[in-house]
């Protein structure tokens, strides 16, 4: 068994990894902008340094706040009722057989389908752009919640079940008190998954079908009036969107499940 190391090498180990993280990230944008000044990267793509500075004065933009809420907006309600309907529908599945054999292929044939492949679909059933946006962030949502719940119901403890079961809980009362709490931190985990590809769903539809509004509206904007550095610019920004959200999101996972992180890291 290989032993943790505790004391203040462990203490720092989470500091240096990030400060380690962030020479990374300042080490490559000083390389693209000695490539974009030394004629190493095209010249009609602006220099990293004029579309952080652009990057900087967005947030001052009224039209880009517009957008950027435009963005946020489907992807809060469809990942609120993906959570909704995949949760239950993973609850079910996991703890019914035969319902999970029954909706196994459809399941199959459906997750792999990619949602960029969808939105003239989407955007034909729904005119109006936030609702194509919310309809597919749901569909895309709903396939990690789906997995991860159904994961974490097969690792629930079965002698839990059966002890319950002994003093006459039925089956929902079984679901409830033990399966559900002991998969929280495998739906957890797969929300914070689900929020990593919603601004990726989002933004893509807002690319294609632009009369929505929202990031990737600015961005075509900007796009058709040959302002390369105001789509770049706004490319940061939704990083820095989507990275803020999984940091948020982790935090949170490992604040609410520390319990489940501590057993699972025993052993390493």
């Amino acid at each position: 068994m290989i032993r943790r190391r505790t004391g203040r090498g462990a203490v720092s180990a989470g500091p240096r990894r990030d400060v380690l993280g962030l020479a990374g990230v300042l080490g490559f944008l000083a390389a693209a902008e000695v490539a974009g000044r030394t004629g190493l990267i095209p010249d009609f793509l602006p220099y990293v340094s004029h579309v952080l500075a652009t990057a900087a004065t967005l947030p001052l933009d009224a039209q880009f706040r517009a957008d950027v809420l435009a963005t946020l907006g489907p992807c809060l309600a469809g990942l609120a009722i993906a959570i909704a309907v995949a949760v239950p529908a993973g609850l079910l599945f996991g703890t019914v057989p035969f319902m999970e054999r029954s909706a196994r292929p459809l399941v199959e044939f459906l997750r792999p389908i990619p949602s960029v492949a969808l939105i003239p679909l989407a955007v034909f059933l729904f005119p109006e752009g936030h609702d194509a946006k919310t309809a597919l962030v749901v569909y895309t949502c709903s396939w990690p919640l789906l997995i991860n719940t159904m994961y974490g119901l097969s690792d629930v403890d079965p002698l839990a079940k059966e002890t319950l079961r002994s003093f006459g809980f039925g089956p929902l009362a079984v679901a409830l008190r033990v399966s559900l709490p002991s998969a929280a931190p495998f739906i957890a985990t797969g929300v914070r998954i689900a929020v990593a590809v919603t601004l990726i769903v989002a933004v893509s539809v807002e690319l294609l079908a632009p009369g929505g509004g929202g990031i990737g509206a600015f961005q075509s904007l900007a796009g058709s009036a040959n302002r390369l550095d105001r789509v770049l610019a706004a490319t940061v920004w939704a990083g820095v969107l989507g990275l803020a959200a999984n940091l948020l999101f982790t935090a949170g996972e490992r604040r609410l499940f520390r319990w489940h992180h501590a057993r699972t890291g025993a052993g390493t």
